[in-house]
């Protein structure tokens, strides 16, 4: 299976990881407007977008894309997840470890993919093994690096879980980044994620 690389990925990213083995595609071009650089949070007034600004530059080798610091997107997240997750059962279990994240600031959206999937799976206390393309593949069975896109209808059907604005809401919001099914569900979200 062919996965591409995400920012805090969807919960429907891990539901595919967890059917089995997969590759992160490490030899493609950016894709603007994707999960790669981008995932979404429950807010009260409905998921929100999160997204972390890339400099334009040459390459647009997936791996060489920079991101920029130059603007305070690292802090405009972290107030965003504290106004959206504070009242979440296990947001401050967490944290911590989302912010050093965001911290480090790495230098490559890849770099920063990767520390966010590693925290993801640690976090599901899913044991992680990140194989990685060696070339560009065209097409290939179980392919979902262009499926799975914030703007094309799910691959998968999510299974409901506690939401903190559920109740404000009205419905189950799917499509939202793991943090959010972590948030709220802590130890638990392991099992939202299995077939």
């Amino acid at each position: 299976m062919l996965l591409s690389t995400a920012y805090f990925p969807p919960v429907a990213w891990f539901a595919l990881a967890a059917r089995g083995p997969f590759l992160l595609e490490a030899c493609e071009n950016y894709q603007k407007q994707s999960y790669r650089n981008r995932c979404y949070i429950l807010s009260s007034d409905g998921a929100q977008m999160l997204q972390v600004p890339v400099v334009h530059g040459a390459s647009w080798a997936i791996r060489d894309v920079l991101v920029d610091y130059s603007t305070p997107w690292v802090l405009r997240t972290q107030r965003a997840l504290d106004t959206a997750y504070e009242t979440s059962a296990f947001y401050d279990y967490y944290r911590d470890e989302v912010f050093a994240l965001l911290d480090a600031q790495p230098a490559t959206l890849w770099e920063l993919n990767l520390s966010t999937i590693r925290w993801a799976f640690g976090a599901l206390g899913v044991p992680c093994r990140l194989d990685e393309t060696i070339d560009f593949v065209a097409e290939s069975p179980e392919d979902y690096r262009f499926t799975l896109h914030p703007k094309k209808a799910a691959v998968l059907p999510e299974k409901p879980y506690y939401q903190v604005f559920r109740d404000r809401l009205e419905c189950f919001t799917p499509g939202l980044s793991v943090m959010d099914l972590i948030f709220n569900e802590g130890p638990n979200a392991l099992s939202t994620i299995l077939p």
